[in-house]
Parts: C-alpha cells; sequence; structure tokens
C-alpha cells in the first residue's frame, strides 16, 4: 500500500539521506521515495507513524498524514532554539568566570561542559551512532572535533563551537522553511469544506465529499473550493493564485473557475467539474513538488563532488595532525589544528547549495504563475540561445478581430459595421462573429438570411437587401473595387465587400489580431540577449511575413504541418544549440516536445499543457516568458555563487593551516558562514518578481 506523509524538522541533506536509509530497513518496506524540496515521504508497504518517527528519531523528524494541515511551531518556540538560547547562557556564565579566573577553572569548565552538552546532546548521539558504524557526515566530523577539543583542555573553544554549530542549525532549519513556504501557501490556498446544494438541501461537508455534478454555493468574499463552471450568476474572480494574473476576470455562467481563486464581487453557483485531488490548483501543487524533488545538473554534480570531498577531507585532518606533530614535536597544536580542518571541512553548505536555490525559485515562479516542472528545465531555460514561437494564439489573440472598417458612398463607419453586423446576424462563421461582437449590440432587424457558398451571405435589413461576402463578388454585381482593398489583402486580412445591388456600402477587413504585448515581448528577449526569435505557422507566407514583421521576429518559417515544425525546431537546435518552443500544448506538442524546453500557453485551463510541457504560464500571457528566463538566469548565477562561497571559504580557511592561524572558532565560522551564505543567497530568489 503506497502512502504520502509530510515531514517537519527536515533541513539538513545528510540527514534526509539517513532518513530515507533507516525507512528502507524497516519490515515490509517495499519502496521508499523522499523529497527533500517538498519535505515529504512516499512510502510502498505496511508502516505506521509511529515507526517512521522512530526512524526519524535521531534529528527529531515528525511525520504527518499528507492532508494533514501542520501547525507550525514559532522559530523561538522550537527545540532547536530553546536548547540554542541555554547553551548561550551557560557558554557565557563559563567565559566570564574564566576570565576572571582561569580557563581551567572547575566551575567554568563545568558550564563550558553543560553549554555543550545542552547544545551538543543530539548531535553528539548521532555522531557517535555513525563513529560506530563508520559513517562519516557532519555530525560525526564535528563529534570528534568537540571531544577532541575537550580531551587536549579547550573547553571553551569546544562550547563555543558547539554552540555556533546549534546556531547554524537552527537557522537553517528556519530557512529552509521559508524556502518551502510557498508551496505551504499553494497547499493553504484551497478551503477544506464546501457549501454544496444537492438534492434541494444546503449541505456544509469537507471537499472531499464532494462529488462531480454537484452544484458549489460561493459567497462574495469566499473561496472557491473547487473546479467548476458557473451555472449561474456573474462576479469578478481573483486567479492570482493560479495565474498570477492581478487583475480580477469576470466570471458569467458557462466560464470556468478554480478551487483556490477568489470570488471578490457577486454569489455564484457553480457546477463541480472535477474531484478535490484533480482539481487545477493540486494538479499545480503535485507538479512542483515532483520539481523540487528532481536533481538539477548542477545538483547531481555537487553530490558526486560531496561524495569523494568528505573522506578527502578526513584524510587531510589525520595528515595535518600527525606528519607536522610528529615533525615538530608540538602534537598539542597539530592535533588541534587537525580537529579545525574537520570543523571546516563539512560539507553542509556545499550540499545544500544547490537544491536550496532550485526550491525556492520554482516556488516563486508557483506563486508568479509559472509552472516549472524540473530542476534541469529550470537550468536548461536560463541556457537558451533561441525561442521559436507558435503564430495562432501564441503571438496572436488566435480568434479573428475585425481591424479594418472603411465607408464608401457616404456611409459612415458606425452604419457600415451596423449594417454588415445586421446582415450577419443569423451566420455561424468565425467571420461573422468577428464583426457582430464590433457592433457592441447596435443591430437593425434581418430577413431572409442566406448563405451563398464560396462567396458569402445576405439578408433584408431595413428593406435593403445586403451582401457580405467576397471582392469578386462584389466586381460580379459590377462595382469598382478600391486599390486598398488588394493591399490589406496583401498583407494577410481577409477582406469583405459589404455593397447593396448596385451600390459599395463599404470594405471590412478581420484578422487573427497580434496580441498587444508581443512586440514588446520580442523587443525585451533580445535585450536580454536571445536576438534569434523564430514564428513557426501553418499560414500562407504573404499573411506570415506580415504578422512577423509587425511583431519584429528575426525569422518566420510559414505553411508548415505539426510535422514541419517538428523538423524545423531539429534543425534550429543544430544552428543555436538550446532552443524553447512556445506553444499552446496541444497542436504543438510535437514540436514542445523536441524542443530543448516546451513552453505551454494557458496551463490554468489545459490538461495537455500541464502534461506536454516543460514549463506552462498558467495565464494565456506571454509576459511571463521573460520573467521565467531572467527567473532561470539569475538561478543559475546564483547556484555558482553558492558554490563558489561554498568551496571558497573553506579553502581561505584550510590556507591558515600554513602559519598555524587555523583555530576552531574561525574553523565554525567558516562553515556556519558558508552554509548560512547560500541559504541567504538563494533565498534572493524570492524577490524576483515579473
Amino acid at each position: 500500500m503506497v502512502k504520502t506523509y509530510r515531514l517537519e524538522n527536515l533541513s539538513c541533506t545528510s540527514c534526509a539521506a539517513k532518513f530515507e536509509n533507516n525507512v528502507r530497513n524497516l519490515p515490509d518496506i517495499k519502496n521508499v521515495e523522499l523529497n527533500f524540496g517538498a519535505s515529504k515521504l512516499t512510502v510502498d508497504g505496511d508502516v505506521s507513524i509511529e515507526a517512521l518517527e522512530q526512524a526519524g528519531a535521531f534529528d527529531h523528524i515528525r511525520v504527518y498524514p499528507e492532508k494533514s494541515r501542520i501547525e507550525h511551531t514559532p522559530f523561538y518556540k522550537r527545540r532547536q532554539s530553546i536548547e540554542t538560547a541555554i547553551s548561550f547562557l551557560l557558554l557565557a556564565a563559563g567565559v566570564i568566570i574564566s576570565f576572571q579566573t582561569a580557563e581551567n577553572n572547575p566551575w567554568a569548565i563545568g558550564l563550558f561542559g553543560g553549554s555543550m552538552l545542552v547544545g551538543g546532546y543530539h548531535m553528539f548521539r548521532t555522531g557517535l551512532l555513525n563513529l560506530s558504524r563508520f559513517e562519516f557526515d557532519m555530525k560525526t566530523l564535528m563529534t570528534i572535533a568537540v571531544i577532541g577539543a575537550a580531551i587536549i583542555g579547550e573547553w571553551r573553544e569546544g562550547a563555543v563551537v558547539v554552540f555556533l554549530f546549534a546556531i547554524s542549525e537552527a537557522l537553517e532549519s528556519f530557512s529552509m522553511n521559508k524556502a518551502r513556504q510557498s508551496i505551504r501557501g499553494l497547499m493553504d490556498l484551497a478551503p477544506a469544506r464546501a457549501l454544496i446544494q444537492r438534492n434541494g438541501e444546503l449541505l456544509e461537508m469537507d471537499t472531499e465529499e464532494v462529488r462531480i455534478g454537484d452544484v458549489l454555493i460561493v459567497k462574495p468574499g469566499q473561496k472557491i473550493a473547487m473546479d467548476g463552471t458557473v451555472l449561474r450568476g456573474q462576479s469578478a474572480v481573483n486567479q492570482a493564485a493560479i495565474t498570477g494574473e492581478s487583475i480580477p476576470a469576470i466570471k458569467t455562467a458557462g466560464d470556468e473557475v478554480f478551487a483556490g481563486t477568489m470570488n471578490e464581487e457577486g454569489a455564484l453557483e457553480v457546477t463541480v467539474t472535477k474531484r478535490v485531488e484533480d482539481t487545477t490548483i493540486a494538479k499545480i501543487i503535485h507538479l512542483v513538488e515532483e520539481a523540487q524533488a528532481e536533481k538539477a545538473p548542477s545538483q547531481k554534480f555537487v553530490d558526486r563532488f560531496a561524495k569523494y570531498y568528505t573522506p578527502a577531507i578526513i584524510a587531510i585532518a589525520f595528515l595535518v595532525a600527525l606528519v607536522p606533530g610528529y615533525v615538530t614535536g608540538d602534537w598539542q597544536l597539530w592535533i588541534y589544528q587537525g580537529l579545525a580542518v574537520l570543523v571546516v571541512g563539512c560539507p553542509c553548505a556545499l550540499v545544500v547549495s544547490t537544491p536550496v536555490a532550485i526550491v525556492t525559485a520554482i516556488g516563486n515562479a508557483a506563486r508568479q504563475g509559472v509552472l516549472i516542472k524540473g530542476g534541469i528545465h529550470l537550468e536548461e531555460t536560463g541556457r537558451i540561445n533561441a525561442v521559436a514561437f507558435d503564430k495562432t494564439g501564441t503571438l496572436t489573440k488566435g480568434y479573428p478581430e475585425m481591424t479594418d472598417a472603411i465607408p464608401e458612398n457616404g456611409y459612415t463607419k458606425q452604419q457600415l459595421v451596423q449594417l454588415a453586423a445586421s446582415a450577419e446576424t443569423m451566420s455561424q462563421h468565425p467571420l461573422a462573429r468577428a464583426i457582430i461582437k464590433e457592433a457592441h449590440g447596435e443591430l437593425l432587424p434581418a430577413e431572409n438570411f442566406q448563405s451563398v457558398t464560396g462567396k458569402g451571405a445576405y439578408a433584408d435589413v431595413e428593406r435593403q437587401r445586403i451582401h457580405i461576402g467576397s471582392l469578386l463578388w462584389a466586381e460580379e454585381y459590377g462595382l469598382k473595387i478600391p486599390q486598398y482593398a488588394s493591399e490589406l489583402q496583401q498583407i494577410g486580412k481577409s477582406v469583405m465587400a459589404v455593397f447593396r445591388t448596385d451600390v459599395l456600402v463599404g470594405i471590412i477587413a478581420v484578422a487573427d489580431a497580434v496580441r498587444t504585448e508581443s512586440p514588446s515581448i520580442i523587443g525585451r528577449l533580445k535585450e536580454m540577449g536571445i536576438s534569434s526569435t523564430i514564428m513557426l505557422t501553418g499560414d500562407h507566407p504573404s499573411t506570415a511575413d506580415a504578422i512577423g514583421k509587425e511583431i519584429g521576429v528575426s525569422d518566420i518559417r510559414a505553411g508548415l504541418m505539426p510535422e514541419d515544425k517538428l523538423s524545423a525546431i531539429r534543425e534550429l537546435q543544430q544552428q543555436y544549440g538550446r532552443v524553447a518552443m512556445v506553444g499552446d500544448g496541444i497542436n504543438d506538442a510535437p514540436a514542445l516536445a523536441a524542443s530543448t524546453i516546451g513552453i505551454a500557453m494557458g496551463g490554468a485551463g489545459t490538461d495537455a499543457a500541464l502534461e506536454t510541457a516543460d514549463i506552462a504560464l498558467m495565464a494565456d500571457d506571454l509576459e511571463k516568458l521573460p520573467y521565467t528566463i531572467r527567473l532561470s538566469r539569475k538561478t543559475l548565477r546564483i547556484i555558482k555563487e553558492n558554490i563558489m562561497f561554498a568551496l571558497g571559504l573553506k579553502v581561505i580557511a584550510l590556507l591558515l593551516i600554513i602559519p598555524g592561524w587555523l583555530t576552531l572558532w574561525i574553523a565554525i565560522f567558516a562553515d556556519m558562514g558558508a552554509t548560512l551564505l547560500v541559504i541567504l543567497n538563494a533565498l534572493r530568489l524570492v524577490r524576483v518578481q515579473k
């Protein structure tokens, strides 16, 4: 039986690995998967929560069922924080006594010993257990160093090292919890209970009990508990939690709404279309947590490096203690230096340098309405050299709009649109709907509507027969078509003549309109150094050229079938290396899958987009693309900085061995400083905004 649990107090990667191994060794366990980034455990087997907590007792790991709402303990109330505070008070008292008398004063030694026990009891217990099994992790190295310091009489330094290590552990735990808060925030978005109208009764129930087809009642100011479609009512719904859009969307009957979004104004009755585990917000949480579990290339490199790094540090520490001690005879000094090498060599900062950046960046992106499905995709996005776009629905709006209405023979623009829309009232053609929309409801009564295949349609409007159709059809009636009509056709627009039997009323042009933001997005990509932007479309070359020039893309490839788009992506990869493809996630599935990074538009309403793409822009909003690339590049930069900080501080500290200046104080500051520095540096990613 496969069960998933939430974990608390999981802040150290080496502790996570040890916990996973302990659970794996429990009886009746078939498989275990631990997601450190999401603090989540999946177990295939028969096991109790008590047994799992026993496996994590070495680090006080708490285990909760997946659906539980975990009450998070404030930082100042946590066990680590209280123990660290007591350790500090004992250390401070010992320092005062040692300065007033002598460092080897029995009272001072007693206070230092008490400080070490309170602040380091759990570390010592784990470290000694590891030592008995020849497992060398951070706590093992620290335990050897502190016990060694006490043996050679360095009680004060040993106590300071334990206190600083306790601070480091407490702050690391606090920082990791901060990095995970974005996912916890998503989990708390959707209400746990819903008001349902079923069989004429109003019932309040847990969302797990709600069935597809139930009617959900949503009052003004309430969060929507389930995905569904509006049955009755109209309201503004704030969808920022799902799509990142700050402006509320107006929802009326037939519109889709999502769990976790806020109903701001009117009351809504919503027909439930998905169970609680299948809602969009549930899918986002699942995919983000899976993304945080997937190791990025940088993290894989660090893990491989750390595997050889720790044994190397232990070997160096022994050599530092033995060789100069044997040569000079000053065993106490060089054993002390060897112990300092063990402390400074703790690999914690190095191991945590990458995952904390990945967790923070993916969580930030989810809050902004961008779903990144793994650390590898985050890193690859930061390295792309070219971006290919589908045209329809990506660079353009995906539906026809009236772009030009030019009246002739004394008619006004308003009259032209009104007559054309009235004549098309009964038509189901997409171009007709674009014209009717532009009339804003100012329609005249129409009779005797008739569609003429291949030419257009006509109807009687105010006792006049109004035709609307092709330019050739108008010419058949002996009407002269202005030159500008042909020019509009040449730039890719669908041009129609509106005429009576003997008089041209005017010319109307309809086109799949360019998104207003598309040209600026292309401009911003060029400013970011991505000069190669390619439009891939099945449109006629003349239409594609006109739209491509308007938007400002650097390359236009027209007349492409889906398989041609796939070939184009492969060709672009040979030319530019890493290529991102932006599309709608359905028609462009082959090209999205073949590209280095597939980016789908409008993932909030499209399961295919969530499943197909590496990255889903949850809103139908291209504005998120430059933000995503900027976030990815900053994440790459911060990962490199973190690795440099983690190794650089340790190298500097190790060089102090040569003149004999390395102390336990400096060693713990180098280790703690590097760990906190990489965590705080990674948390800068929280501030990256659209």
